[in-house]
């Protein structure tokens, strides 16, 4: 029957929450005392502890109510219903989406967006280099080891492209950027 409840409740939450996490929270309070889950005061610092963690408040409420009243299984059936109706909701409009992305004037504003948005990147990247390198872009003097590990970091990207064909991913990119910053940094 728990099971059923914190399904129920938590399917009711992610149904009618709208206005971000703040907006829920009304929504989220009114369903977890009005099944008893837990008490208005620990409500307000799960709350609390919610904010300071990483994820939606929404979520992480729904884990904790969930696991605090039913274990893993409770934290698993109410973490998935406050998302299922966003999830659902989302996969709707994609399907109906899917005919408006592939007209024509869809796909040349997106492929006119493209450009910009490699300039976005790029202009971010290179201000990140330009500031990281240097200690003062004011006098120009440089982090040297900064610099290298740029440089070297640089090589093992386009390095890999040239040996593998394929490149180095990302997440490999920042994998070995942070075992290097590890090793020369704090070493």
């Amino acid at each position: 029957m728990i099971y059923l409840d914190l399904f129920i409740g938590f399917l009711q939450v992610g149904l009618f929450a709208f206005g971000g996490a703040y907006g829920a929270i009304p929504l989220i309070r009114e369903v977890v005392l009005s099944y008893g889950w837990i008490g208005d005061e620990m409500l307000t610092y799960m709350i609390a502890v919610s904010e300071s963690t990483p994820g939606p408040i929404m979520i992480n409420l729904a884990t904790y109510v969930g696991s605090s009243q039913a274990g893993i299984p409770g934290a698993l059936i109410a973490t998935t219903s406050v998302i299922l109706p966003s999830f659902v909701f989302i996969l709707v409009i994609m399907v109906a989406l899917k005919k408006v992305f592939q007209s024509i004037w869809v796909q040349a504003a997106l492929r006119g967006m493209k450009p910009c948005i490699i300039g976005i990147i790029l202009a971010t990247g290179a201000y990140m280099i330009l500031e990281h390198c240097f200690f003062n872009l004011s006098d120009l003097s440089v982090d040297l080891t900064a610099t290298i590990m740029t440089v070297a970091l640089g090589a093992i990207y386009f390095g890999s492209r040239k040996i593998l064909k394929k490149g180095i991913s990302p997440i490999g990119l920042i994998g070995i950027s942070a075992i290097a910053g590890i090793v020369v940094y704090a070493l």
